[in-house]
């Protein structure tokens, strides 16, 4: 013990006579330490991120989406041809014992207008079931009804975002507002969810009865077709379960038989996180990696300034030896310099 500390206040009387040589030799450490922490972070930072914009989706997803994945020899990718309907929907709900909520969408932009203000925003038409499906509250009014949705009746449920951009701080609930020129009104104002997955604001969207949507905003688009369905599972266990259903029974309703590609596309969104966090594991080790190089350069600093200091002191260690001191004591002393210089530059730059 008595060596150890007799070795501590060498070093550290040594690195006081060269003050700037000690702090050069950290800076390499302090530098890599830092670099490691801040990559580390970013990747962790990144990958909850992304877990949190998938998640304000909503739990134990499935997204049904329509067309084709072929269409006249070219891959046009799911979404491209109207196929599914609401009926779909309905049967899915009704058949599929592992199936909770159904909530079948089209989904269209168009420019709203209240007073002098106008917006243009993602309207989508939907059935009350998109609420408990999303995990999206109402803050302010009520949800859209059944028979709202049956009615085809012009009420609407409006993001923040579009609230912020046409009422700034006044109430909205009983106001009035222009989708497409035509007259809905504003029951109900749904609850903060931020970025989507996409990078989207998922706050700039109006909901409008799934009727009316079809009927008088999109008709052209969507006269008895829907643009997708979300479909939620009874628990995390069941939604395998689910998928195999699902795909079964759009299999016979639209009739897919062996020889015949399927019409539609069903995407298991957990899957999606999986893999989405998978990745962002993998880009959080790269950017270690990469940083970890700073930190093994600032480890070869310490090397090469430890040698150039037994070169400079060799009289030093001469004296020493010649009054008793060994071959150990002499190496402890210029280990103790080096964990002293690595542990300062650690804790700084941990800091």
């Amino acid at each position: 013990m008595t060596t150890l500390w007799q070795s501590l206040l060498i070093a550290l009387r040594a690195l006081r006579v060269n003050k700037m040589r000690a702090l050069l030799t950290m800076l390499g450490i302090i530098i890599g330490i830092a670099a490691v922490i801040a990559m580390v972070a970013i990747g962790a930072g990144a990958s909850k991120m992304i877990s949190d914009q998938i998640s304000s989706i909503g739990s134990n997803l499935l997204l049904v989406l329509p067309g084709s994945t072929t269409s006249g020899g070219l891959r046009t990718g799911a979404g491209g041809t109207p196929t599914l309907t609401y009926d779909d929907a309905r049967a899915i709900k009704a058949e599929c014992p592992s199936v909770a909520e159904v909530a079948p969408t089209v989904r269209g932009t168009a420019q709203i207008v209240f007073g002098n203000q106008n917006w243009s925003t993602i309207v989508m038409g939907v059935t009350p079931e998109i609420l408990s499906v999303r995990d999206w509250p109402v803050v302010a009014g009520r949800n859209i009804s059944q028979s709202d949705v049956d009615g085809a009746t012009k009420n609407c449920l409006i993001g923040q975002t579009v609230a912020d951009n046409l009422f700034g701080d006044a109430d909205p609930i009983g106001k009035i507002i222009r989708i497409k020129k035509i007259p809905f009104t504003v029951i109900g104002l749904l609850g903060k969810k931020g970025q989507s997955p996409q990078g989207t604001d998922q706050d700039d969207v109006i909901f409008v009865p799934l009727r009316a949507a079809q009927r008088k905003l999109f008709g052209s688009q969507f006269p008895n077709t829907i643009s997708a369905m979300m479909i939620q599972a009874k628990s995390a266990e069941d939604l395998k379960k689910a998928e195999e259903e699902v795909t079964a029974l759009l299999d016979q309703r639209h009739r897919i038989g062996p020889s015949r590609e399927r019409d539609f596309s069903v995407r298991n969104l957990s899957e999606i996180l999986a893999v989405s966090e998978q990745s962002s594991k993998v880009m959080s080790i790269l950017l270690g990696a990469v940083a970890s190089i700073s930190l093994v350069v600032g480890g070869i600093g310490i090397m090469n300034i430890m040698l150039v200091s037994v070169t400079e002191r060799t009289r030093e260690i001469g004296i020493r030896m010649a009054i008793g001191a060994k071959q150990r004591d002499i190496l402890l002393q210029f280990l103790t310099e080096a964990v002293l210089l690595t542990t300062v530059g650690g804790i700084i730059g941990m800091g």
